[in-house]
């Protein structure tokens, strides 16, 4: 089969759905892969490049005229016209935005299969079209916030005076969310974000930002995506947003909802209360945006000098990288769809990848696929027909019965070195001290420093060998096999410190 890489027809399109690597990678499957002339200049692969891989580079009608058409953005109705019936195009297509573009794909008799439709499970995450773009999107917004805003992100103390670091309020913890809050603290500044998916918190935290809690009622997420708010819910961020956005020099909003328009999250009068040459980088601007403010593809500046910025081509901005990720996420779907790597596209509707991003076939409208659970969070799990009796916990020993522990420990010690020889007597005595030294020494070493504590403690054992080996063959068989139990509990020691002591040291080391 062979598989055409057209030019992109949309207006100011920079980005490529292949690049001179990931063509060749899907020749090395075994199809014939064509480009059209030109389709790659804007993202750095010209021409040459790909000839020089070994694709042909030929017209548009060669390319529109093969069994597989792949490209980034969904297809104009000319371009469909341009597919011979039974062919497959492979593209974004927002198959729950565009029922009309599903409708022209079955008339046309053509398999439409929509790559910003796999499913958020772990198997599908390499052909994640939408996180790779995020990804770069989500940094790209940092710099584009950068440059508007005119002042540097890292606080700095000169002999010119202090210069603040910069605050920069996320809202959506996505893929495109933490890009941003990665790339906001790699440059120095103060990062808080926000997510109505509880189970983000950690990620956010992880990467050095503060996650931002509002007291509501919310629920791990069964999609991967986050869930339109309740109205109870909108009022309890509503201030929340409002107070975080007066604060902060660089707002970003991430917050999408699948199918529906942007949810509106910075009102008007928020704006209107943010310091002048403050910037709001709205990333959701192509569904409506979720500021007031936002105009899609325009620079806005309002009367109180705050910038919003509703660019829709954050990641084509870096177009080679943006179009080599994308490649390589095609790359890993036509793997799935040509087990035999023989050149042939095998559609098998009962894997779940297959069936999710496959909204046509043949004339036929597959959308909107089976619901895919993928939530993270644990299965429900039905209750026993008899509950386990519950054990009570012990009760912990009260002070005056602690104190009656030691102090009979105690006495019996003292009754042993009372009848004891006079070297026993001393051995028990520096004994006892041991005791209660290590005790309030060991006992109060914090957790985390228990492993290199470890390795002090060989020190010790090590002295418990020597010693023992001294008195083992003294010809008092109690002393022989006393010495005997002294040195085999200290050689584990011994060895079982420096053992897990190597394993700790071997994580902070490079491979």
């Amino acid at each position: 089969m062979r598989i055409g890489i057209p030019r992109e027809s949309r207006p100011g399109e920079t980005l490529v759905a292949a690049t001179a690597k990931t063509a060749s990678q899907l020749a090395a499957l075994g199809y014939d892969v064509v480009v059209e002339a030109g389709a790659g200049d804007a993202a750095s692969q010209d021409d040459a490049a790909f000839s020089a891989a070994g694709i042909t580079v030929v017209g548009a009608d060669e390319v529109w005229g093969s069994d597989v058409v792949v490209k980034v953005n969904a297809p104009s109705a000319a371009e469909i016209a341009r597919l011979r019936r039974g062919a497959t195009v492979v593209s974004l297509m927002a198959p729950g935005r565009s029922p009309e573009l599903v409708g022209q794909l079955a008339t046309a008799g053509v398999t439409g299969l929509a790559m910003d439709a796999v499913p958020r499970i772990s198997r599908a995450q390499s052909m994640d079209v939408l996180s790779s773009m995020a990804n770069v999107a989500g940094y790209r917004a940092v710099i584009e916030a950068a440059h508007e805003f005119g002042r540097q992100f890292t606080g700095q103390v000169t002999a010119a005076g202090k210069v603040p670091p910069a605050r920069v309020f996320v809202i959506g913890a996505g893929v495109a969310g933490l890009a941003a809050i990665g790339a906001a603290r790699s440059m120095g500044a103060i990062v808080r974000a926000f997510d109505v998916r509880p189970e983000v918190a950690e990620q956010v935290e992880s990467m050095g930002a503060e996650f931002v809690r509002v007291e509501m009622e919310t629920e791990v997420s069964s999609d991967g995506y986050a869930k339109e708010m309740t109205a109870e819910q909108e009022a309890a961020t509503a201030a929340m947003y409002d107070e975080e956005a007066r604060a902060a020099d660089i707002v970003i909003t991430t917050a999408l909802i699948p199918g529906r328009p942007a949810p509106r999250l910075i009102t008007a009068e928020t704006v209107a209360a943010m310091a002048n040459g403050s910037v709001v980088v709205d990333m959701a601007a192509a569904n409506g945006g979720n500021c007031a403010a936002t105009r899609a593809d325009e620079k806005v500046v309002t009367d109180n000098g705050v910038v919003v910025l509703g660019y829709t081509d954050l990641s084509g901005r870096l177009a080679a990288q943006t179009s080599q990720l994308y490649g390589t996420n095609i790359v890993n779907l036509f793997k799935l769809l040509t087990p035999a790597k023989d050149g042939e596209l095998i559609l098998d509707m009962d894997d779940v990848i297959q069936r999710g991003i496959t909204i046509t076939r043949d004339g036929e409208t597959m959308w909107p696929p089976p619901a895919v659970q993928v939530s993270a969070a644990p299965q429900a799990t039905t209750a026993p027909a008899e509950p386990a009796p519950v054990k009570e916990p012990k009760a912990p020993l009260s002070d005056g019965a602690r104190l009656g522990v030691v102090g009979g420990i105690a006495a019996l010690l003292f009754v042993l070195i009372g009848i004891s020889p006079p070297q026993l007597q001393l051995n028990l005595t520096v004994f006892a001290l041991a005791i209660v030294i290590g005790y309030y020494v060991i006992g109060h070493v914090h957790h985390a420093l228990h492993t290199p504590l470890m390795s002090v403690t060989n020190a010790i054992s090590g002295i418990i060998v020597v010693g023992a080996l001294l008195q083992i063959g003294k010809g008092d068989d109690l002393i022989t096999v006393i010495s005997f139990v002294a040195i085999l509990l200290a050689s584990i020691n011994v060895f079982g410190g420096f053992a897990v002591t190597r394993r700790m040291l071997a994580m902070f080391s490079r491979s």
